[in-house]
């Protein structure tokens, strides 16, 4: 909450603040809404609240301007702030662990391998969707469209946010499926 109010004082653009601020909004609706029914291991919550900081950073400053990336892009030489790149991997990351945790709790597949296979399919899923939206606004939005977009003139950005989310899912998989597991059994959900 403290980030979220932060965030709100004084953004850089305050449409650009609300699109980006938008999903993790939404998110923690979902989330108070579903508490007591269907509580989240502690890990999922541990990387929405990680992922809803990105967010929140990138809203208040436009992920274009964070200033400790920018002070990161002259002392490596970069032409760009690459901050919107933390952003997608993160779109990879903490969304695989989400769709694992509801994959994994509807048991809606059998075996390891297409549990895996999925959720990276889901995460690209996702980050395409993303980009659409991102397109659309630019669209419908032109004046604020360069400060949510954030390609900073990188012809590749769309693509390479696509490969960061696929990134970030195949990263999670990896490095937290075993500490998932250990927690979805101790609250007594079935893993493969």
């Amino acid at each position: 909450m403290t980030v979220l109010l932060w965030s709100a004082i004084h953004p850089k653009d305050q449409f650009t603040w609300f699109l980006e601020v938008a999903p993790a909004l939404i998110g923690a609706t979902v989330l108070a809404i579903t508490f007591k029914k269907h509580p989240l291991t502690p890990l999922l919550y541990l990387l929405i609240l990680i992922h809803s900081i990105i967010l929140m950073v990138g809203g208040h400053y436009t992920y274009a301007e964070v200033p400790l990336f920018d002070q990161i892009s002259n002392i490596f030489g970069w032409q760009r702030n690459n901050y919107d790149k933390i952003g997608h991997l993160a779109q990879g990351f903490v969304p695989a662990m989400i769709a694992r945790e509801v994959l994994l709790r509807t048991q809606a597949i059998n075996g390891r391998y297409w549990l895996n296979f999925l959720t990276v399919c889901f995460c690209l899923a996702f980050s395409a969707l993303y980009e659409l939206i991102e397109w659309w606004v630019a669209i419908f939005t032109d004046e604020s469209a360069e400060a949510f977009l954030g390609t900073q003139g990188y012809i590749w950005d769309t693509q390479s946010d696509m490969f960061l989310a696929l990134l970030g899912a195949c990263a999670a998989l990896l490095c937290l499926s075993r500490w998932h597991d250990r927690q979805l059994q101790q609250m007594n959900i079935q893993t493969l």
